[in-house]
């Protein structure tokens, strides 16, 4: 009986120990969240409307925008916080915003491709804008032009938020020694001088971003202005001559392509004067440092892509959208309300990025002897990506029938037949 008390006592104490262990480590799990400074900060913000925003700023961008735009905007709307998630632009990124805003779990605030808008809009997956109070006053902030990319069925689904373009950057050196004081005023020249010379092109891929600056300079034509038709225009004999032109600085290697991992070290290549000319946006510049800008702006020049007449450069950006799904839509449109005025627009100017508000294009000082200089020049000379549904589907046609001439699978007066033809399908769709 002793021996059985005795067990029964240890049994007991075991018991306690166990259950007093039990204790202590819920007690440490529970100051270990709460002294998570990302629990504390979200249990201090209860009170407070949480917006998501996702972009796909770039690394300097995206300091501006965490370090100074949302403390601004948070110390202007204490009851707000937002909630910054940066993604890699990619098919990717477009395929989760779809997946989710068809499913109503859309993030709150996209910065959004302008050549993704239309179609986003197309399927529903954005809210109108033209409901929310104010929109009137906002939308006066832009040109007519910028704002209808965001137009569908008389509703308006997106804000300008910043445009770009790409210049062509010469190396200094290289054209001095080819007797050029200046960059060449026409596309021919340039491919004179790279003949002659034989000094390479650097481009960036064959994506319609990469190629049209070239094929337009060179008197080519995707489609017809209002991107209804493709066929008389992407196999005109212009575009022809254009594209064969190119094809024939591939064969002779003196056009650079990025090699198999996407790698493009073209502006490097201009850098080094390993090639005579490449062509980019104005990040190539802004990401840099002081004293890299200032080696990068001593050795090569960028200026508008060499053109006779017309615009030949696209003009790429992203507007602002509040996605399907939104649980804060009053928020979110407070916060782009806030992202397009005048000094948030020329606060994210210092990277590189035009801001589309009319008062702050206006208010932008650019001096002459900036890389920014020839950007601001391009985009008055260039034209808007087109609004069609089945953008990223004639992106893809194209990319792919540009591979197969410049990889001699097809002649280009067939390969840009069949493109045409396959492209004119795509746009009777949109």
């Amino acid at each position: 009986m002793a021996r059985l008390r005795k067990d029964v006592t240890d049994m007991g104490w075991k018991l306690a120990a166990y259950l007093l262990i039990l204790v202590l480590l819920a007690a440490c799990k529970s100051q270990s969240m709460i002294s998570d400074p990302k629990q504390v900060q979200s249990l201090q913000n209860d009170e407070k409307t949480v917006i998501t925003f996702w972009h796909t700023y770039n690394d300097k961008e995206t300091e501006l925008l965490e370090l100074e735009l949302i403390p601004a905007f948070e110390r202007e709307h204490p009851n707000m916080r937002v909630e910054s998630i940066n993604f890699a632009f990619n098919n990717e990124l477009k395929n989760t915003l779809i997946a989710r805003a068809s499913s109503n779990r859309g993030p709150d605030v996209v910065r959004l491709d302008i050549a993704w808008v239309p179609e986003f809009s197309l399927k529903g997956l954005l809210e109108p804008l033209n409901m929310f109070p104010g929109f009137q006053d906002i939308q006066s902030r832009f040109s007519p032009h910028a704002m209808a990319g965001g137009y569908y069925k008389k509703n308006y689904y997106s804000l300008p938020l910043n445009i770009y373009t790409k210049t062509a950057i010469f190396n200094r050196e290289l054209l001095k020694r080819a007797g050029y004081s200046t960059p060449p005023h026409t596309m021919e020249e340039v491919i004179k001088i790279a003949h002659h010379h034989r000094l390479s092109i650097g481009l960036g891929g064959l994506e319609p971003w990469d190629t049209i600056p070239y094929i337009y300079s060179l008197g080519g034509a995707i489609s017809d202005k209002n991107f209804n038709k493709a066929s008389g225009y992407l196999n005109s004999q212009e575009t022809i001559d254009a594209v064969e032109q190119l094809t024939l600085l591939y064969k002779e290697e003196l056009i650079n392509l990025p090699d198999q991992s996407g790698d493009d070290k073209n502006f490097e290549r201009v850098k080094s004067g390993n090639i005579l000319m490449t062509d980019e946006g104005p990040w190539f510049y802004s990401l840099l440092d002081k004293a890299e800008l200032d080696r990068a702006q001593n050795l090569t020049i960028p200026v508008p892509f060499p053109h006779d007449n017309g615009p030949v450069s696209i003009i790429g950006g992203e507007n602002l959208v509040i996605m399907k799904g939104s649980k804060r839509p009053a928020a979110a449109w407070t916060f782009m309300n806030w992202m397009t005025d005048k000094n948030a627009q020329l606060r994210m100017a210092q990277t590189g990025l035009m801001p589309t508000n009319l008062e702050a294009v206006k208010a932008m000082k650019i001096p002459k002897d900036s890389y920014l200089h020839s950007y601001k020049e391009a985009t008055e000379n260039a034209f808007l990506w087109p609004k069609v549904k089945n953008w990223s589907k004639i992106d893809e046609v194209y990319c792919e029938y540009l591979n197969k001439i410049f990889e001699g699978e097809l002649s280009v007066k067939y390969g840009l037949d069949r493109a045409a033809a396959e492209i004119d399908e795509l746009l009777a769709d949109s």
